[in-house]
This record gives C-alpha cells, sequence and structure tokens, in this order.
C-alpha cells in the first residue's frame, strides 16, 4: 500500500523529464495517473513523437494503472478534456501536478512578441486552465456534500524566484505561478484543496542546456511532489519549496522588510535620503541567476 493508493492523479508535461519521474513515481505509490503531454520540443513546437503513450506503458508494464491524453492544456478544450479523461477512466480526481512546459531564451532586446507569448502562455495558461477545470469539479464535489481531499502542485523555477539572465519572458511566467498558487491556496481551501508550487532543479532536457554540470535527477524531485500529492500532506499549503537532490528548502518570498513612516508626504530628496537609509538596513538580495 503506497501513500498514494486510491488517489486519482493528473500530471501535465509527463512525458518527458521531471513529469515522466513524477508520473512513475505516483503509479508507485498506488495511483491511477493520467499521463499528459503534447509531444513538443524544446521551443514547443510540434514533434513527431507520443511520448505520453509510452509513460503509460511502463506504469502498466510495472503493475500500474495510467491512461494518456494527448491535448493542449494552454486551451479551455484541452484542459477541460483532461479532467474529464480522468474523471470517464477513473471515476474521480484527487490531485493536479501542473509541470508543462518549454523555453525560448533570448536577452531581453533580442526577444520578440511571439516569444513572449508562447512562454507566458504554456506555462502561466498551461497552470491556470487545468486548475480552473479541476477546481470547478472539486467545488461541485464539495457543494453535493462529498467534500475533496484535494492536491494541486504547481512547477516553478529558481528563474521565478530570483530571476535569470536570457530568460526575461520564463522568469515572468514562472514568477506568475506563484502568485497564482498563492491565491489558489487562499481560494479554493474552503472545498478542501490544498495548493503549493516546487521549484525543482534536476538535469533534464530543459535544464541540461542552461546548467550542463547539474547532477541532480528528475526521480530526486519526486518524492516531494508524491507527498505534496497525497493525503499525508494535510495542513500544507500556499508554500514554495526548492528541491535539488538531496535537499529540500522552505521558501520564504516578499515579506515587510525595514520601513519607516514620516507621517506625512516627503519630498524626492526626503524620500531618497530614507530609501537609503532603509535600503543600508536590509538584507541584501539573491542574485539573479547568471549575473
Amino acid at each position: 500500500m503506497g501513500i498514494c493508493e486510491g488517489r486519482v492523479v493528473i500530471v501535465t508535461g509527463a512525458g518527458r523529464g521531471l513529469g515522466r519521474a513524477h508520473a512513475l513515481a505516483f503509479a508507485a505509490e498506488g495511483a491511477r495517473v493520467v499521463v499528459n503531454d503534447l509531444g513538443v520540443g524544446l521551443d514547443g513546437r510540434p514533434g513527431p513523437e507520443s511520448p505520453a503513450a509510452a509513460v503509460v506503458e511502463e506504469i502498466r508494464a510495472a503493475g500500474g494503472r495510467a491512461v494518456a491524453h494527448g491535448g493542449d492544456i494552454a486551451t479551455t478544450e484541452g484542459a477541460a478534456s483532461l479532467v474529464t479523461t480522468a474523471l470517464d477512466a477513473y471515476g474521480r480526481l484527487d490531485t493536479l501536478v501542473s509541470n508543462a512546459g518549454f523555453l525560448r531564451d533570448r536577452m531581453l532586446v533580442n526577444l520578440d512578441e511571439e516569444d513572449w507569448d508562447a512562454v507566458m502562455r504554456v506555462h502561466a495558461k498551461g497552470h491556470f486552465l487545468p486548475l480552473r477545470h479541476a477546481a470547478a469539479h472539486w467545488r461541485a464535489e464539495a457543494k453535493a456534500g462529498r467534500a475533496p481531499d484535494a492536491r494541486i502542485v504547481h512547477t516553478t523555477s529558481g528563474a521565478g524566484l530570483l530571476g535569470s539572465v536570457g530568460q526575461g519572458n520564463y522568469a515572468a511566467a514562472k514568477a506568475a505561478i506563484i502568485g497564482l498558487t498563492l491565491v489558489a491556496a487562499a481560494e479554493l481551501a474552503r472545498y478542501g484543496v490544498q495548493v503549493n508550487a516546487i521549484a525543482p532543479a534536476a538535469r533534464t532536457r530543459m535544464t541540461e542546456q542552461v546548467f550542463g554540470g547539474l547532477d541532480a535527477l528528475p526521480e530526486d524531485v519526486s518524492p516531494l511532489v508524491v507527498w505534496l500529492g497525497s493525503a499525508a500532506s494535510a495542513g500544507v499549503t500556499g508554500r514554495v519549496f526548492e528541491a535539488e537532490g538531496g535537499r529540500l528548502t522552505v521558501m520564504e518570498g516578499w515579506r515587510p522588510g525595514p520601513t519607516a513612516d514620516k507621517g506625512t508626504r516627503r519630498s524626492p530628496a526626503e524620500a531618497g535620503e530614507t530609501a537609503r537609509r532603509l535600503l543600508a538596513e536590509a538584507t541584501p538580495p539573491h542574485p539573479v541567476y547568471g549575473a
């Protein structure tokens, strides 16, 4: 009996890398898994393969239960059918893990609008739409007297926490996911839904071009994701975790630092003088990746 025995779990972007590792780990802990992957390349453009089906076969070969979903979860139709696939196959939905994403790295002065929109779409919208449709299902269940014990795990990044040179679009999208996580945790608690995010670091086809020497594996991140997606994580919501190899860190975001209240409006010179004094008292920020 694994810690996810009886649960139904959706993992997006589960054909390769982190998503594949999560799907296999959930299945090993007894979950029935919906494996979503659009089968695109690193830049989000269509590829010839169907990696979701291959992961389903891996899970079934190991004695687990899984079905594939190849829809685009950054569309209303794709996100809705993702939830429907879980309900049609297994009659319930307990956990949503949003992991799908790709990169189109450019320095800001070379970043065109299409590359901005494409990355924001798959990361930010690709997290929002599955959440929105899963949450609607869980709200309906709660209102019908069938209180869910549901979980959502989002995937952000150190780029979203600290910034990353050459990844302005990706960093902005991953920061948006943190904001979405905090709001969702507050809004969905009444329906029995917990929402958290992870900022993983692991060697995948996405990261090997950016962090060529990274030794941590996707399988090192998955145990935390499985725990967050299980009933065992009761009471944990609205949190962001970093996970790399054997290291786990609870990230602590924006909170008030040094402050000064004059009680009335300052002149520009006074505002500058006060700002410099407060900055001298403040903790220096962590450097941006690649700076």
